[in-house]
């Protein structure tokens, strides 16, 4: 019986001090600054491989909840959605590619002509895609309709947009509509006006997160002179304003009231 008992407090330790380890291993691959109301996050590339992943909740909640729900080191807002069928507006591609979302099952997107009309420019936004090239495990932004590299699949990704580096595709995307005398007349998520914002890119292999909160509301303009002083070699939105949300350790970011607007994708970091 002593022997049992023994054995079982050293399993119990082990297994606690493994767990422990692991915790530690995702929290030392995040880098994160914080100056003048920006967050920036470095997410080590190779020592996140298999710890990063994109999810959704059937209905919506918080960032906070999000981040309980899944237990995760960080956890960020994604993609765009509809808050009044809450279904997906973006691609979202999560569970080792089992599992899709797709903007084409939400019928208040279908249902609106000048949505359809677009709707090639609405699917042709921009996504980060997580994709298992073999033995490693490459990050891409690009154009959900871009093909896919050869001999990769996507793993996991959520799409969003607009693209932001190399080039900011405002109306490529169906951001803006401009008439013929090159006038803006229709906006969308506010890429023209100053707000909080949520941007995922690119560098050396490692990903950064910018988190642009209530503080330093910024346009997409802005957004891209200040992802190329960062010296990324891409970049991109997700959904923004009220919806741009950080959980990591003891910080929150919360850009609308009380514990944040509910919410229908994120980007996880698991222990």
């Amino acid at each position: 019986m002593r022997k049992f008992l023994f054995v079982l407090i050293v399993l119990t330790l082990f297994i606690g001090t493994a767990v422990s380890a692991c915790f530690m291993s995702s929290v030392s691959a995040i880098k994160i600054e914080e100056n003048e109301g920006v967050y920036h996050l470095v997410l080590d590339g190779k020592k996140l491989a298999n710890k990063i992943e994109f999810v959704s909740s059937e209905k919506l909640i918080s960032n906070r909840k999000a981040h309980e729900l899944f237990d995760s080191v960080l956890t960020i807002n994604t993609g765009y959605f509809d808050p009044k069928n809450q279904k997906t507006i973006s691609y979202i591609i999560e569970n080792n590619g089992q599992k899709i979302l797709s903007p084409l099952d939400n019928e208040n997107l279908m249902n609106n002509p000048v949505l359809v009309k677009n709707m090639d420019k609405i699917e042709a936004r921009s996504e980060f895609r997580i994709l298992d090239c073999g033995f490693k495990t490459k990050y891409q932004i690009a154009s959900h309709t871009e093909e896919i590299p050869t001999g990769c699949r996507v793993t996991t990704s959520a799409q969003g947009g607009p693209a932001i580096l190399p080039d900011l595709r405002l109306e490529e995307e169906f951001f803006i509509v401009k008439n013929s005398d090159g006038k803006v007349i229709r906006e969308s998520a506010s890429v023209l006006h100053r707000c909080a914002r949520t941007i995922i890119g690119l560098k050396d292999g490692n990903i950064h997160i910018l988190i642009f909160t209530n503080k330093h509301p910024v346009n997409m303009q802005e957004v891209q002179d200040y992802c190329k002083n960062s010296g990324l070699e891409t970049a991109m939105g997700f959904d923004g304003g009220s919806s741009t949300s950080m959980n990591y350790g003891d910080i929150e970011v919360v850009s609308a009231k009380d514990s944040g607007r509910l919410l229908k994708s994120f980007l996880i970091v698991k222990k």
